[in-house]
């Protein structure tokens, strides 16, 4: 799920790390649509070796999409999904390695956070169904106009889990994809594909990073792998930064606030269904063929380089005069380390560190003023040094009191200015908008204005609608004295909505008074704050779940049983004394099986995802775990505004009660549910032209039952054991589609078998350090002293996408002002060069020169308006223009089709103006505006000393 509002400040922060994908688009011809062949260079001009997708971030934008209509069925969502990967694979082409990751069995530190989403994602779909469904009665109750209902299954996102059929379904559709693209696709010939479906234990996203600590530590890793891998959620760039690999990048969807979304009832835009009236659609076109189309964009993509992240962060955090030998590397892990504090999946944030409130550069300072007394770094490889880590908690700890009264005076302050914001629109309101026919339309509007129409019933019904509005406000305004005469003094009490403030959240803890810390553990866990033995605990608890995280990041899952065992977090002054608390863990723990993990996710109201007697004992009044499904609970909004942000107040599963209860009910499964509820592993894909290819046939024609080895040489470095696949894909044999809408692979070239990890020692660290060899890319940001000696006085340009030698295209102005005459003029935009012509027309003494053995450019553009047409003051056509040396006189220029000879701007100076044109008089006067005509201020087109012409 990711840190909230982490990439916001990270993007804001660090600009230059971000860079718009260049995506080429699919072309058509005579109706049929021509596949866009990704063996060509990428289109971004970097060239991607490994790509790995966090495949949730991609099933559910496409099941159940929140700016299109979703998918009708099951098979539309599968084809969904396919289409989003081509469109990945098309923007990022990889060249060695595709990895796909679903996310499996997780561990119990974020089934807590999972139990919570899902039970709150089944409350809300409740709740939105009811809600929706009465305001539908009220609307027809009143006459309104409302389309029918329409008769569907709601699509319950929390099938997306481990062990459902669903996610069955989806793992043979995606076999059937990367066989049917490793046969068809030139991109995918030479293509490495693993496919770690949701029957392999762990997150989608530590699967990839798991692969690539232990692919770092064979001896034929190539240090210099560039990595993509693509996911929204923000702790990818932690977990990128984790690496140390110096060629990493993100592609996520770019994101875009405030998207128009229809109203669910009458499917029009421009209101919430809450506001719905239940009025009739508006024609949308001339003949209502825009009707069932909505008004979206396609979705675009943005790469985040974390090699350019990582210089900020060395210019951020270098230290000079360190007791200790500065190492940027180790920095940076305390640089992760720290934005544990601000919140993640395993754990609630520090009261004091909201990230809006810049938690994450006050955790920066204190760290650089501290660590001249930790003697060291905070972590090393994943491990915490918790003495050093309690003198930074301590010094936030100092600030605490400051910290939450300053948040009270600025929330105040945003209060009272959005309080007279709301009365200056109010004041600033016209009394009287006409409607219908007569009302107001956006400047620009390109579509041509409606004849009127019978205006004197139109002015009537305006006249009426305006003596309605008048007496009801005079009448909500007065009220009855007892001798039955109006009175202005009293009236009606305002309602809620009228009233200049909206009703805020009781907070029983006030966190800005004297007195904090005691509210604070009385009303969150019901102990006086005296109690020093269970505020240790819950520190101890907190301080275990920071080692876990960052081991977890580090070096992989250190137990898959532990959880924090609290809804809310310990404040920052009660970290002391915890350098002595230990900070291991157990080891040779087990993940929870699928249909095991479903039991301690799930509401009751998604049991249908479960076999009949399991989902029993989630309904079952005499159930022994029933305390386990609450079918209501609370949320506590915990200083926040809205319940999306609070906290959900549910019971923690008790481990050892549930496997207790299922004990009874695991004979009842079938062999389709045993076969769904085991853990699987990860599937290797090659195709016919992969070097791999005939070593894994080989394997099969031999039927060798023992795994084998991969030879890096066959397949790019990467290293693991290969053994037999039952269900594999075997070349000349059909693949048969699982969708009924795509064909069956009857000419099947491609090979699967099963792919194990390099497998290590259970004590075994994994160094958190740049490889040998690896070559350090180069610098994008501005150095120090640019200005002094580097550029040669010229000003500094930021570096746009990933090439730092490409050049950028401009136009130049005369480009301009012919792109502003020979565009229609229905397209062209009001006030931009619309009555502009071309200067230096044909028959024009002022044409540019032409260079020695130049071709004059034939007359093409003859039926542009002559010279003579131009308004305003006359040209200087006395004055004769100065010829450069060799050049012979060009009289039909256009600039457009320039030759490909090379031109100096300095050959063309003699003429006066911008690049060789005669300068009006007006224009020397006044370099502001262009006289295309008199009065019009047109914005001057960039000068020409910026483009180059080399």
């Amino acid at each position: 799920m990711g840190v909230p509002a982490f990439f916001r400040w990270l993007s804001r922060k660090y600009p230059s790390i971000i860079v718009n994908c260049v995506e080429e688009k699919a072309k058509e011809c005579n109706g049929v649509k021509i596949p866009i062949d990704t063996s060509k260079p990428n289109p971004n001009e970097v060239e991607f070796d490994n790509l790995y997708l966090d495949m949730n971030g991609i099933i559910h934008p496409c099941t159940h999409p929140e700016d299109k209509p979703a998918p009708k069925n099951e098979d539309e969502m599968m084809v969904a999904i396919f289409e989003y990967i081509d469109r990945i694979f098309n923007i990022v082409r990889p060249r060695r390695l595709l990895y796909m990751a679903i996310d499996g069995v997780a561990p119990r530190a974020k089934m807590n956070q999972q139990r919570s989403r899902r039970f709150r994602a089944s409350k809300e779909g409740m709740e939105a169904a009811e809600e929706k469904q009465k305001i539908r009665q009220e609307i027809l109750a009143k006459g309104g106009f409302l389309p029918p209902e329409e008769v569907k299954e709601r699509f319950d996102s929390n099938c997306i889990t481990p062990g459902t059929e669903f996610m069955d379904n989806l793992a043979k559709c995606l076999r059937y994809y990367i066989a049917d693209r490793l046969n068809s696709d030139p991109g995918w010939k030479n293509l490495t594909v693993i496919l770690s479906d949701a029957s392999a234990p762990g997150e989608g996203e530590h699967k990839i990073m798991d692969y690539i600590r232990r692919q770092r530590a064979q001896p034929n890793h190539d240090p210099n792998t560039h990595h993509c891998l693509c996911g929204a959620d923000a702790d990818l760039i932690m977990l990128g930064l984790a690496t140390h690999e110096p060629n990493f990048t993100i592609i996520r969807e770019e994101f875009k606030p405030n998207k128009p979304k229809p109203c669910a009832l009458c499917n029009q835009m421009g209101h919430e269904v809450k506001d719905c009236q239940g009025l009739p659609r508006e024609k949308q076109g001339k003949h209502d063929q825009f009707a069932d189309s909505l008004p979206m964009a396609e979705q675009e993509f943005i790469f985040i380089r974390l090699c350019v992240l990582r210089e900020y962060l060395e210019r951020e955090l270098t230290m000079a005069s360190l007791p200790f030998t500065f190492d940027f590397e180790r920095s940076v892990d305390d640089w992760v380390f720290m934005c544990f504090f601000v919140g993640n999946d395993f754990l609630p944030h520090l009261p004091s560190l909201e990230i809006r409130e810049g938690a994450i550069d006050r955790l920066v300072n204190i760290y650089k003023n501290v660590v001249h007394k930790t003697g060291g770094y905070l972590t090393e490889s994943g491990f915490v040094n918790l003495q050093r880590v309690q003198m930074i908690m301590l010094a936030v700890g100092e600030v605490e009191d400051s910290i939450f009264k300053k948040r009270k005076d600025d929330d105040d302050n945003f209060k009272r200015r959005q309080k007279e914001k709301r009365k200056r629109m109010k004041r600033d309101q016209p009394s009287f908008i006409p409607g219908g026919q007569f009302s107001p339309q956006a400047l620009g509007n390109r579509s041509s204005p409606q004849a009127i129409s019978n205006p004197r019933q139109a002015a009537f019904e305006m006249r009426m609608h305006d003596r309605q509005n008048s007496t009801t406000s005079s009448s909500a305004n007065t009220s009855l004295t007892p001798d039955s005469s109006p009175s202005l003094a009293g009236g009606i009490k305002r309602k809620a909505e009228d009233s200049d403030s909206e009703p805020e959240p009781e907070d029983n803890i006030r966190l800005w008074e004297t007195g904090w810390k005691q509210r604070y553990y009385k009303n969150k866990f019901d102990v006086d704050a005296s109690d020093e033995k269970f505020r240790r605990k819950v520190v101890q608890s907190y301080v275990e779940g920071l080692c876990w995280v960052l081991r977890y990041y580090y070096q992989g899952c250190a137990s898959w049983n532990w959880y924090y065992p609290f809804h809310y977090a310990p404040f920052a002054s009660d970290f002391e004394g915890i350098a002595d608390m230990p900070s291991d863990f157990e080891k040779g723990s087990k993940p929870f099986k699928p249909l095991e993990q479903l039991m301690g996710v799930f509401p009751a109201a998604s049991g249908n995802f479960l076999p009949p007697t399991w989902r029993k004992l989630m309904t079952d009044p005499e159930s022994s775990i029933i305390d386990f499904y609450p079918e209501d609970f609370a949320i506590d909004l915990n200083g926040k505004k809205y319940a999306w942000q609070g906290v959900a107040l549910l019971p923690f599963v008790d481990e050892r009660r549930l496997r207790a209860a299922l004990e009874e009910v695991y004979p009842d499964l079938t062999p389709e549910e045993n076969r769904r509820n085991s853990l699987g592993g990860d599937v290797l894909f090659v195709g016919k032209h992969h070097p791999l290819c005939d070593f894994i046939v080989e394997q099969y024609k031999t039927k060798n039952t023992e795994p084998v080895d991969i030879p890096p040489e066959l397949c790019h470095g990467i290293q693991g054991k290969l053994t037999l696949n039952e269900n594999a894909v075997l070349p000349d044999q059909t693949v048969e589609s699982p969708v009924p809408m795509l064909r069956d692979l009857t000419l099947n070239s491609a090979v699967s078998i099963s792919f194990k990890d390099p497998q290590f020692d259970e004590n075994f660290v994994f160094k958190a350090t740049v490889l040998p060899g690896a070559k350090k890319p180069a610098p994008v940001l501005k150095p120090g002293d640019w200005e002094k000696t580097n550029n040669d006085g010229r000003p500094w340009r930021p570096q746009l996408g990933f090439n730092r030698d490409r050049k950028p295209v401009h136009l130049d102005p005369s480009a301009f002002r012919t792109l502003g005459h020979t565009m229609p003029r229905e397209r062209v935009m009001p006030g931009m060069y619309a009555n502009a012509v071309p200067l230096g027309a044909y028959g024009s003494p002022y044409a540019r020169p032409l260079l020695s053995g130049q071709q004059q450019i034939p007359k093409l553009l003859s039926n542009l308006r002559p010279q003579e047409a131009w308004r305003g003051p006359t040209p200087l056509f006395q004055q004769t223009p100065q010829r450069t040396a060799g050049a012979a006189p060009l009289l039909p220029w256009n600039r457009m089709l320039q030759s490909q000879n090379q031109f100096q701007p300095s050959q063309y100076q003699g003429l006066g103006g911008p690049m060789g044109y005669p300068q009006r008089p007006e224009d020397r006067m006044d370099r502001g505006r262009q006289a295309y005509g008199p009065g019009r201020p047109y914005p001057l087109p960039p000068p020409s000393g910026r483009y180059g012409w080399n």
